[in-house]
């Protein structure tokens, strides 16, 4: 099933590290931390930081944290959302879907490279237990 390019649609979790500040925002609609979602916008927060998150630092976090006006609960939650999507990947528990744009005669090739590199990328993350 091709994947329409709408803001209705929730993003596809395998992809969290290209997720634009849309699908963000859309996420955490998902996990319930929708009232995050402007601000998480005015700060420009995307995949690639979210991705980048699991490097931070104390004091970064604690500054994304005042930054964002979030309760610590919600970090934590925001936290465990995203472990569970890198685990999902790592596991190979997500399917892997050929995007919208791309002719049907690369799908196979197309899938084998997307699952390779998605899962290297989620390897080189360091999961903490």
């Amino acid at each position: 099933m091709i994947r329409e390019m709408s803001k209705e649609h929730p993003p596809e979790p395998l992809d969290f590290f290209i997720w634009t500040v849309e699908d963000v925002g859309l996420w955490l609609e998902e996990i319930n931390l929708g009232s995050y979602r402007q601000t998480f916008k005015e700060n420009g927060v995307n995949g690639e930081y979210l991705e980048g998150m699991s490097m931070f630092t104390t004091e970064q976090i604690l500054r994304f944290i005042r930054r964002c006006h979030m309760k610590w609960g919600d970090f934590i939650t925001l936290c465990k959302e995203l472990r569970r999507i890198k685990v999902a990947c790592l596991k190979g528990e997500q399917k892997v879907r050929r995007p919208w744009w791309a002719p049907s005669c690369l799908s196979i090739v197309f899938v084998k490279v997307a699952k390779r590199n998605r899962q290297s990328r989620v390897v080189s993350l360091k999961l903490e237990p």
